[in-house]
């Protein structure tokens, strides 16, 4: 069972930057899927980007498109999700999520969730 551990998260002002990061403990199954997910209170949570582990390929809400940028270092074992020009509308505590099977944005298969870490963007 893969575990993911969150970090980066904080407060910052609307048109900055944050950079979070995800660590799996075990190895990530050659076929997986790491993303991330945002939630706010009373609302579902909802998907912000995904990364196929082998490959790269990319894949990003229209929200944030343009803005955020996920990467992985298969090293490491660790996903990225670099989150430029911040917005208000961005304020959410934001999920790592693990699917050993590849899918994309399938929320009610994810295997592995992280802890979730708060991101504030002030306006």
């Amino acid at each position: 069972q893969v575990q993911l551990v969150e970090s980066g998260g904080g407060l910052v002002q609307a048109g900055g930057s944050l950079r979070l990061s995800c660590a799996a403990s075990g190895r990530p199954s050659s076929t997986c899927v790491m993303g991330w997910y945002r939630q706010v209170p009373g609302k579902e949570r909802e998907f912000v980007a995904a990364i196929r582990w082998t490959g790269g390929s990319t894949y990003y809400a229209d929200s944030v498109k343009g803005r955020f940028t996920i990467s992985r270092d298969n090293a490491k074992s660790t996903m990225y999700l670099q989150m430029n020009s911040l917005k208000p509308e961005d304020t959410a505590v934001y999920y790592c999520s693990y699917d050993r099977l590849g899918r994309v944005g399938a929320l009610t298969f994810v295997n592995s969730w992280g802890q979730g870490t708060q991101v504030t963007v002030s306006s």
